[in-house]
């Protein structure tokens, strides 16, 4: 099954909008789309088909690139969604010169097949509906500390660890002062100040977490939008393309949870979660702590958000807003007084 040449975006998406192109008869095709992919679901299954961009580490502007990353998303994902990732499939010419999924001829592109999920039984979509159970919500963050526990961790001193936590911050905020993003600036000068002022004077606690193995390969874009609740949840569409980003704290990922969860008006659910996995993980993240990763992933969702208001809408801009009230909230719980000296006695990690 050899590769052709590229077939335009546009021709591509006007066949898999029809639902005569898949093979599980659907009555209608639903599309959704994403910064880097367009996903169609039909009756029983979900297809991501990756756009042909360039973007900061992200390269997809080839059908061998998009391929490569549709196989690296498989095995990825299939750490924590054994039972939806099918597989890749092809989108290639048929024998009248048209197009076919899963089909043989000369492959135009590749796709990622999923099992669709109940879209109720998502976190999102339970949470708010008050349909988590206490046990569903016990079985998610079991699995999370299992997976924690056998991942991958990074060779890296304290020191180092140090180091990239505060390049982290000084990129986020150099990017959210941006003048084109329109955001007040002095706040973000101050948010990020306080950021790396705790991280100099709590830099005990934070050199804890490499040391007793805490930073992990991580799943890299925990939301309740990505855990489907069921008897052995399934968590979807890690972040696959950055091994780099998803070397995270394994408390600094579920705090991202936790955030989203908030963001959901869920608080009760966040602080649980938040419990559960301090008692399964063995792990008593120190407060502080905890309050300055909520701090950094609340800067980060912010600088996301703000990447939408170049297409003008109000609401990417009411959310930036709003979780850069919680970065700054955070890190005022995590810095206390700051006027405590740097180097001052911290809660460690035990």
């Amino acid at each position: 099954m050899g590769e052709t040449r590229e077939v335009s975006s546009a021709a591509k998406l006007a066949f898999l909008r029809r639902p005569e192109s898949f093979p599980d008869e659907p009555s209608e095709v639903e599309i959704i789309e994403t910064h880097f992919a367009w996903v169609f679901l039909s009756r029983r299954f979900v297809y991501k088909l990756k756009k042909p961009i360039r973007f900061h580490v992200i390269d997809f502007t080839t059908v061998s690139a998009r391929r490569a990353n549709c196989e690296l998303e498989i095995v990825l994902n299939r750490r924590l969604a054994e039972a939806v990732y099918i597989g890749v499939v092809p989108l290639a010419h048929d024998a009248g010169g048209g197009l076919a999924l899963e089909g043989g001829g000369e492959v135009v592109d590749w796709l990622v097949k999923m099992h669709r999920l109940p879209r109720a039984r998502m976190l999102d979509h339970a949470a708010p509906a008050g349909r988590v159970s206490a046990r569903e919500r016990r079985a998610l963050i079991n699995k999370l500390v299992r997976f924690y526990r056998r991942a991958a961790r990074p060779r890296w001193s304290p020191a180092q660890y140090l180091a990239r936590l505060d390049r982290a911050l000084q990129s986020y905020g150099d990017q959210l002062e941006s003048p084109e993003l329109g955001l007040d600036s002095s706040r973000i000068e101050r948010l990020v100040a306080n950021q790396r002022r705790y991280l100099q004077r709590d830099a005990d606690a934070l050199a804890a977490r490499i040391a007793h193995g805490r930073v992990v390969d991580a799943h890299g874009d925990l939301r309740p939008e990505h855990v489907y609740l069921s008897e052995e949840p399934q968590i979807i569409d890690c972040l696959e393309f950055s091994t780099d980003l998803r070397w995270l704290d394994s408390a600094e990922e579920i705090c991202f949870l936790a955030l989203e969860c908030q963001r959901l008006g869920q608080a009760a659910l966040a602080d649980e979660l938040s419990a559960l996995y301090r008692e399964q993980a063995g792990d008593p993240v120190p407060p502080t702590l905890w309050a300055f990763y909520r701090s950094q992933r609340a800067s980060i969702r912010a600088l996301l958000c703000a990447w939408h208001l170049q297409d003008e809408h109000r609401r990417w801009l009411e959310r930036a807003e709003w979780y850069l009230d919680v970065a700054e909230s955070s890190i005022a719980e995590a810095a206390g007084d700051l006027s405590r000296p740097v180097g001052a006695a911290s809660s460690r990690d035990s």
